[in-house]
């Protein structure tokens, strides 16, 4: 070896310490900043809302009225067999002992149900204002103070009972979402590469990759104002994870076949990162193109995921492309020990699952595209079933204290409202607009309450129950008797009316934005109309099959009484974007094949039997971290963790491997029009050597 040879070869010796050593600086800048994303996290649902809705501007007034926002209780007092004239002595001395101790809006006034077994007191405080932690403190203390005394239950409800329940759950995730997401992570990888070692590297860098996506979230929050919620924190980690070790899973793939092809561990990395580096890029690329599609999102938690379900993938990419290469080639071959990747060695042949199910896609293509799309037809049926829209108190998997405060009052005051709905109205025209509201039908009763800084307050209670098809009607009426009169309505039950409405609005404005944009991106990178279309097709049906199984689970089987009202957008940004990544791994080597000389069906059931394995290890991996959400306390993050895990599912060992693959046989060279792929070649190509094979 030369001088100049001994020059060079230092000189990359010494890059991976370079990377490493730029790592420790970036987490140095950005762990200060990390360690802040929860304290800007909010998840009251009106932080979700745009701007311009009703309840939007409610909140907004309400924090200029004198106090602030209210945060609304109602203690629950129940006997089965009736309250004793001992109970009441007992409610009356708690509430005394909450008044005493907690400046409320109002002396609270008991209000007994007809038959005797219940007693409820509203209260109401806006000494918390729109401070989250206050509010929690606040409603603590009342429950440590309302307590279960000689067999007589008492339960917490209102909406800030409700809203201090949820936050719990929202935080708890941190830890046992990102404990449960690593542990699933690393059952999968040791089972995957059967190394002792090699499994932690991937999910050491996945971590850094989410600590660094944590700064990177709070930077965009404080620079832009992005909404940061518990949904979307906890989603990011799980795409860093997921979608990190997806990268890794290939990048590690492609290192050891060049492992046995190149002496230097440096020289094999950067061959591999050359032979599947842009597949990587491209898949990431579209993901992040597709999250970001929710920007045109009116929510603002739908607006929110996108930027952070972004920077989890970026995150993941720039870690998985520099930080690991630098410690798997400053580890060398040892790290696979014991199946050390020798020098000149030869992998031992296995009999390939892809190579088989590719052969019966291959020999009866459109029987298996006509039995793929019935299966996934009768699948998306399944819709049909799922629940309506979810109501805040079914939002919780197990039953809190708000919730049950909620059932009781619903079993002991019948048809009779026991949450207030709020309008705001200008100070002039506080009288009529009270008259206007009294004589609405559905309305029980109204009583003007606040005033200050030109606006007056309004508590209205319904004759229905709370989010009953009774009051949301009530609601309805409300705005349309005073439309014109400058005044709002909101309220918690008119916050769910303005979500769903919402959503409905966004579903219609993201979706098509989201499959013009992927389809764009896929016609670019795949020079082909014909392709593109059949990837975009495939994941779309994937989506309504994975939606239709969960309509058959939901209710039946998880006892679910409502479906999240972002469940189908969500889902399907997700879906689409992680299906076509997959796609394109599986595309873009069918297209190598092609461009090799290789005739279409050749070329297709190539492209899967050498890809096959690692997306199969990838969709499985990307499955369970999503799958880890079905885990947590909260209806919404379990249904969109289901769907979008058996999507993947679905995606990975179906519509991947039988059906894409059976359309391209079916379509031969079609698959490539207008390209010049989809023309008959004039004479034999030009052999050349081919790619490396990818394993899992």
């Amino acid at each position: 070896m030369g001088p100049g040879n001994t020059t060079t070869h230092r000189r990359r010796r010494a890059v991976p310490w370079v990377l490493l050593g730029l790592w420790v600086a970036v987490l140095a800048v950005v762990g200060p900043f990390a360690s802040k994303l929860a304290d800007v996290q909010h998840d009251r649902a009106v932080d979700y809302l745009p701007a311009s809705a009703d309840s939007t501007q409610v909140a907004r007034i309400e924090d200029q009225l004198p106090g602030g926002e209210t945060t609304e209780l109602v203690l629950v007092y129940h006997r089965d067999g009736g309250l004793s004239a001992a109970d009441h002595a007992t409610a009356a001395r708690q509430v005394a002992e909450i008044t005493k101790e907690n400046p409320l809006t109002a002396p609270p006034k008991g209000v007994p149900s007809r038959d005797g077994t219940t007693l409820m007191y509203p209260v109401a405080s806006s000494a918390p204002g729109t401070d989250e932690k206050k509010r929690d403190a606040f409603v603590n203390d009342v429950r440590d103070v309302a307590r279960t005394e000689n067999g007589m239950t008492v339960d917490v409800g209102g909406t800030g009972a409700l809203a201090t329940d949820a936050a719990e759950v929202y935080n708890s995730l941190g830890g046992p979402l990102l404990y449960t997401t690593v542990a699933v992570v690393a059952v999968l990888l040791i089972l995957i590469y059967r190394s002792p070692l090699l499994w932690l590297v991937p999910l050491a860098v996945a971590g850094v990759a989410d600590y660094l996506s944590m700064g990177v979230a709070y930077g965009l929050h404080q620079a832009f104002g992005t909404t940061i919620s518990g949904q979307s924190s906890g989603v990011m980690t799980i795409l860093v994870f997921g979608a990190g070790t997806d990268y890794a899973l290939l990048l590690i793939s492609r290192y050891r076949e060049e492992l046995r092809r190149v002496e230097r561990p440096y020289d094999a990395m950067r061959k591999a990162l050359r032979g599947c580096g842009p597949a990587v890029l491209a898949s990431s690329g579209t993901v992040a193109a597709g999250l970001l599609c929710l920007l045109a999102a009116d929510l603002n938690s739908s607006r929110g995921m996108g930027p952070m379900g972004t920077v989890g993938v970026l995150c993941a990419l720039v870690a998985m492309l520099t930080l690991l290469p630098a410690v798997l080639v400053l580890l060398g071959r040892r790290v696979f020990w014991p199946l050390v990747p020798a020098y000149g060695s030869e992998p031992k042949q296995r009999r390939s699952l892809f190579a088989a199910m590719g052969s019966s896609a291959g020999r009866r293509p459109y029987a298996v595209l006509a039995g793929g799309a019935v299966l996934l037809g009768a699948l998306a049926l399944g819709t049909l079933n799922l629940p309506g829209s979810l109501k805040q108190q079914d939002s919780f998997v197990h039953t809190p204290d708000s919730v049950a405060a909620i059932e009781t009052l619903a079993k002991a005051y019948p048809g009779q409202g026991t949450q207030p709905i709020t309008v705001i109205t200008p100070t002039g025209r506080a009288d009529a607009t009270l008259a206007a509201v009294r004589d609405q039908q559905g309305v029980a009763s109204a009583e003007r309450g606040r005033s200050g800084k030109g606006w007056t307050e309004i508590s209205v209670i319904a004759k229905g129950a709370p989010q009953s098809a009774a009051e949301t009607a009530t609601i309805k009426s409300l705005r349309g008797g005073l439309k014109g009169s400058g005044s709002y309505v909101g309220g918690p039950s008119a916050e769910q009316i303005d979500l769903q409405d919402t959503n409905a609005r966004d579903r219609l404005v993201v979706v098509p934005i989201v499959l013009a944009s992927v389809l764009l991106i896929l016609i670019a990178l795949l020079r082909s109309l014909v392709a593109p279309l059949l990837l975009v097709v495939a994941v779309i049906a994937v989506w309504g099959a994975a939606l239709g199984i969960g309509g058959l689970v939901f209710g039946p089987l998880f006892g679910f009484e409502g479906t999240d009202p972002g469940l189908g957008l969500l889902s399907f940004v997700f879906l689409v974007a992680l299906g076509v990544d997959y796609g394109i791994f599986l595309m873009h080597r069918m297209r190598e094949e092609s461009l090799a000389g290789a005739e279409p069906a050749t070329a297709a059931l190539t492209a899967l039997r050498t890809t096959g394995g690692v997306i199969a290890s990838a969709g499985l991996v990307l499955a369970a971290t999503f799958a880890v959400l079905t885990n947590m306390g909260l209806v919404q993050l379990v249904e969109l963790g289901f769907v979008i895990a058996v999507g993947v599912l679905l995606d990975t060992f179906l519509v991947r491997t039988y059906l894409v693959t059976s359309a391209s046989v079916a379509l031969r060279r079609r698959v490539w029009w207008p390209g010049r792929l989809s023309q008959e070649p004039s004479q034999p190509p030009e052999p050349r050597q081919k790619e490396p094979v990818v394993v899992a």
